[in-house]
C-alpha cells in the first residue's frame, strides 16, 4: 500500500537523508540536454513501490512506455527507499539512476534547492505542455519550489472521511457531517461508554490516531504556512488557531486525551487487519483512498459510507475540498540522457491512458486533470469522492521547504504538547513554533 511508504517515520528519514544533498550536488541541468532521445538507449528508473501487485503494475507502464519508443529501454529497479536514491544520485555513473519516484512529496523543497533532480519547466515549455492545466492545482504545487518544477506528479493521494453507515443509522444519524462543529455533534453521538473505556468510539482526535495529523487537519482549514518573505505564518493565520482548538474541543468531548490514548494503545495498528475502524471500535476514520480497499479486503460486518472531510462553518461553501498528496517522479541531474529521460517522465505523467492504467493497478487517484475524468477509470462508487476531491481547486496541500518537511514537524510536535496539557496558551505555542521553524530554515539555507 503507497500509503505505507507515507508514515511520518519514513517521511522523517527521508528528510534528513536528502540534507546530505544540499552541499552534493551544486547546481543543475538548464534547458540544453544534449542525448538525441531518438537513438538507442537504456534509462535506470528507481521506485519506491514494493507489493507484487504494485512492482508489477510499475513494469506494465514501463512496457507501454517501450512498446511506443522501441529505442528507449528501461532497466526498474523497485524498492528503492529515498536514501538509497538519495546517495545514487550524489554518485552518479552509469548503475545510478536516470529517473527517480518517490513517495515523499515533503523532500521536493530540498530536490529542487539542491539541484539533485532537473527543473522541469523547459522539458514542459519544449513539449508544449502546460502544467497548470494538466495537473490538478494541489499536486501542481507541491512538485515545485520557487520557481523550479524539479518533480511532476506520479498518482495521488487525497484524504477523506470514512465512516460507519451501520453505525450511522443505529445513531439515527442521516448524513455524514459537513462542518467541524456538525462533526463534534455525531462524534459525540456515536460514542458509547463502557465503564472507564468505550464499546464505541465514534471518532480517534488524538494527533497519533493513525492518520489524524496536524497537516491533515489543517488542510481542511485552508492555511498560508508561510508569507510573501517565507517567513513562518503559523502565528498570524488565524486558520492555524482554529484547527488546534476544534481538534482540542474533539479530544475533551470525547473522554479527554489520556483516556483515549489508553484506548488506543489497546487497538490495532495502521496496516493490519485490526485496524479499528474495519473491527467497528472506531466509527468515522480520516484517511486516504488507500483506506477503503484494505477496510474491504477485511469483509467488515457494517457498510462503509465515505465522504469529504468537514470544514470550517465559515466554509461551509468549499465543502468537498481535502488535502492532498502523492507520489512524485523526476529526472536526475547527474543523467547523461536527460532527453530520453523526459520521454518517460512525459509518458509516465501525462499520457492520459498511462495514468489512468496505472491508478486502476495501484488504487491511488490519478494525477491528471484528464485521467480523473476518463470513462476508463474502474473503481468502486465510493472511490469517486476521492476523485472529486482530488479534482477540486479547494483542495491544499503543505507546501515545499528548502529543509523538506522539518516545519511540518514542528507543528506536529506543538500538537502534541496542545493536545495532552503539556501546553496550555495555544497563541503563545504557535508564536514559539513559528520562530522555531524561521530558525530551522535560515539554518538550512
Amino acid at each position: 500500500m503507497p500509503g505505507i511508504s507515507r508514515k511520518a517515520a519514513i517521511a522523517l528519514a527521508a528528510s534528513a537523508s536528502l540534507a546530505l544533498l544540499a552541499t552534493a550536488c551544486t547546481g543543475q541541468a538548464d534547458s540544453g540536454a544534449s542525448d538525441d532521445a531518438s537513438k538507442e538507449t537504456t534509462l535506470n528508473f528507481w521506485h519506491a513501490w514494493s507489493a507484487p501487485s504494485e512492482v508489477k503494475a510499475v513494469k506494465d507502464l514501463v512496457a507501454g512506455f517501450e512498446k511506443t519508443h522501441p529505442n528507449i529501454h528501461v532497466n526498474v529497479v523497485g524498492n528503492m527507499t529515498d536514501d538509497k536514491i538519495n546517495q545514487a544520485l550524489r554518485a552518479g555513473g552509469g548503475k545510478a539512476p536516470d529517473v527517480i519516484s518517490s513517495f515523499t512529496t515533503n523532500s521536493v523543497g530540498r530536490f529542487c534547492s539542491s539541484g539533485a533532480l532537473v527543473d522541469l519547466n523547459p522539458f514542459f515549455e519544449k513539449s508544449g505542455i502546460d502544467p497548470e492545466k494538466t495537473f490538478p492545482k494541489a499536486m501542481n504545487e507541491y512538485t515545485q519550489f520557487e520557481g523550479d518544477r524539479c518533480a511532476v506528479p506520479l498518482l495521488g493521494d487525497a484524504y477523506g472521511l470514512y465512516y460507519n453507515k451501520t453505525a450511522f443509522e443505529k445513531a439515527g444519524i442521516t448524513s455524514p457531517p459537513k462542518t467541524w462543529s456538525e462533526f463534534e455533534k455525531v462524534a459525540e453521538k456515536l460514542t458509547i461508554p463502557q465503564g472507564n473505556t468505550y464499546k464505541q468510539l465514534g471518532f480517534m482526535p488524538n494527533y497519533h490516531g493513525w492518520e489524524t495529523t496536524t497537516e491533515h487537519y489543517l488542510g481542511q482549514f485552508s492555511p498560508t504556512y508561510f508569507d510573501k518573505d517565507g517567513k513562518s505564518n503559523v502565528a498570524k493565520d488565524p486558520a492555524f488557531e482554529k484547527a488546534f482548538t476544534v481538534q482540542k474541543k474533539l479530544v475533551d468531548t470525547l473522554g479527554g486525551y489520556r483516556k483515549l490514548e489508553t484506548y488506543r494503545s489497546g487497538l490495532g495498528d495502521e496496516w493490519g487487519p485490526k485496524h479499528p475502524f474495519h473491527t467497528g471500535q472506531v466509527a468515522m476514520q480520516l484517511d486516504g483512498e488507500w483506506r477503503l480497499g484494505m477496510a474491504l479486503d477485511t469483509k467488515p460486518k457494517f457498510e462503509i459510507g465515505v465522504a469529504p472531510l468537514p470544514v470550517p462553518d465559515d466554509q461551509a461553501d468549499q465543502y468537498g475540498k481535502g488535502y492532498i498528496t502523492g507520489t512524485i517522479a523526476g529526472i536526475a541531474a547527474t543523467s547523461t540522457k536527460q532527453n530520453a529521460a523526459w520521454e518517460l517522465v512525459k509518458y509516465m505523467t501525462t499520457d492520459t491512458d498511462a495514468v489512468v492504467n496505472f491508478s486502476n493497478a495501484i488504487h491511488n487517484v490519478p494525477s491528471t486533470l484528464a485521467a480523473l475524468k476518463s470513462p476508463n477509470l474502474k473503481y468502486d462508487p465510493r472511490f469517486k469522492t476521492f476523485l472529486e476531491i482530488a479534482a477540486n481547486p479547494d483542495s491544499t496541500t503543505a507546501p515545499a521547504s528548502v529543509n523538506g518537511g522539518v516545519y511540518l514537524t514542528t507543528i506536529q510536535e506543538f500538537g502534541y504538547d496542545y493536545e495532552s496539557g503539556k501546553a496550555t496558551d495555544l497563541k503563545a505555542g504557535l508564536k514559539k513554533t513559528a520562530r522555531q521553524i524561521d530558525t530551522d530554515i535560515a539554518q538550512a539555507k
